[in-house]
């Protein structure tokens, strides 16, 4: 049974010939497993770092797929199976679409893609282009024959009716939670171009603008940000599973927006991961909008949608909905804090657009008072040096926070004065506490680093001269057989 954490760390001598262990886990699994040794007061400790399976690949060993649930192994279940070996699946729509013909795809809809296209490249030459060349050039037709990319793309209704029905887009509108019809309701069986600027002009006839204004400040906040709405659609499109037969739904309520698509996360995807693994479902869908300027950066597009949503004090986009079945994005539209809008403000429009994804998502947990994963830690110092972030404490200890500046524009500089000197006086109030709880004996000062191991031994010292200038603390001895006592009782 194991024990409650913390749990004790005893060391171990097993496998002496690391190499030849590796060897043997290699050939075995046939993945490249690392192993590392490190000592840890005086004890022997392996870490195995173990890499994620390849892509389309489950792990077999002794007869048998293997996956874990709760503490045990057991082997893997016949969907799990199938589902893990569709991952290396080829491209869906790259394949041909053996009964489409040219008049299956719409000529407007082709036209603006045309035009996107000539806008984006500069080039004269794609605006003179045949629609037989344009179509060839983009790799949507190939050997005269037309892919489903091109149905996805530009397909009429008719057409994607008969080839390919579950190609269609849902849009509700409702003003409530309340079950039952809802107060509109669109069915886009259409190609994507035709569709696109539709939905986002239907979202946008409800797209409430929220004022908020301080003194001579004043900020008119759509609920629902263009860019992070047309970015969702496009990644609905392009990473949805067209071999399900679900459609895509988009649901509008007046505080917040619902992007629903079938098939779960890209091979390789999660919520986790979504800023920066990077694995279109439909490649030869995204290829196209990333020709036309649809999409300017490589990637999903995550990365904009997460930026413009913390720029305008909102919620992060939520995936926790999703599961292996589909892909839930919920976007909020409501403002947490106008006074964070200020506050960007007052940073500066040139600063913020040497921001990355990183400088948002970092700069966002410190307003939140989130915990800053390891990933973002990198440029914690960049904003310390912009002044957009304060440090306070060291090591393990530190903490960061908003600039003085913020606290002064929400009326909060108290707030802030504690928030500063608080870590040092929880600290203070650890070594004190020590020190009572060992008043017999007395304390040393090595025992005094182990209470704040974060802590530098000249700041602990500092620490301790404060206590006993408080007379809360006295010393008695010299070098390392000095001893600390409570002030009281001596």
């Amino acid at each position: 049974m194991l024990r409650k954490y913390p749990r004790r760390v005893v060391g171990t001598q097993a496998f002496k010939n690391l190499e030849r262990t590796k060897a043997g886990l290699t050939e075995r699994l046939h993945l490249r497993i690392e192993i590392e040794e490190i000592d840890h007061n005086g004890l022997r400790i392996l870490i195995f770092h173990v890499p994620s399976r390849p892509i389309g690949m489950p792990i077999h060993y002794k007869g048998a797929y293997w996956m874990r649930s709760g503490d045990a192994l057991v082997p893997m279940l016949p969907d799990q199976l199938k589902r893990i070996f569709d991952e290396a699946g080829p491209d869906f729509s790259a394949e041909i679409c053996e009964q489409a013909v040219f008049e299956d795809l719409s000529a407007a809809a082709i036209q603006d893609f045309q035009e996107r296209w000539a806008r984006k490249s500069g080039s004269q030459k794609v605006s003179r282009l045949s629609v037989e060349q344009l179509l060839s050039d983009a790799e949507l037709m190939v050997e005269g024959q037309l892919t489903y990319a091109a149905l996805i793309l530009f397909g009429t209704r008719e057409a994607l009716g008969k080839h390919l029905a579950q190609c269609e887009i849902v849009f509700e509108y409702r003003s409530s939670e309340v079950a039952g019809p809802a107060q509109q309701r669109l069915e886009l069986r259409e190609g994507f171009f035709l569709a696109y600027d539709r939905l986002w002009e239907v979202i946008n006839l409800r797209n409430d603008v929220q004022h908020y204004r301080d003194g001579l400040f004043v900020w008119d906040v759509p609920t629902f940000n263009e860019t992070v709405v047309r970015e969702a659609l496009l990644n609905a499109a392009s990473h949805r599973d067209y071999r399900h037969g679900g459609s895509i739904f988009v649901r509008q309520y007046p505080r917040r927006l619902e992007v629903v698509s079938p098939g779960g996360f890209p091979p390789g995807v999660s919520a986790d991961n979504i800023l920066w693994a990077q694995s279109p479902r439909n490649r030869r869908v995204a290829e196209a909008f990333s020709k036309c300027g649809l999409v300017e950066r490589s990637g999903q597009g995550a990365d904009l949608m997460f930026e413009e949503s913390i720029k305008q004090g909102k919620p992060l986009p939520d995936y926790s909905r999703s599961d292996d079945f589909q892909v839930a994005l919920t976007l909020h539209g409501e403002v947490r804090d106008p006074l964070f809008l200020k506050y960007l403000e007052k940073l500066g429009e040139e600063r913020l657009k040497s921001f990355g994804t990183n400088h948002f998502l970092a700069l966002d947990r410190v307003h939140s008072g989130q915990h800053i994963e390891e990933n973002l830690r990198s440029v914690l110092s960049e904003l310390v040096e912009m002044g957009a972030v304060e440090r306070t404490g060291k090591g393990r200890g530190t903490r960061y926070l908003l600039s003085r500046h913020f606290y002064e524009m929400a009326g909060k500089k108290g707030y802030y004065t504690r928030r500063r000197g608080l870590d040092r006086e929880t600290n203070k109030a650890l070594l004190l506490k020590h020190i009572q709880q060992n008043a017999k004996q007395g304390s040393k000062l090595s025992e005094l680093l182990q209470v704040l191991p974060a802590e530098s031994r000249d700041s602990v010292q500092k620490m301790l001269q404060e206590l006993k200038r408080e007379n809360r603390i006295v010393l008695t001895g010299r070098t390392s057989a000095g001893r600390w006592y409570p002030a009281e009782g001596r």
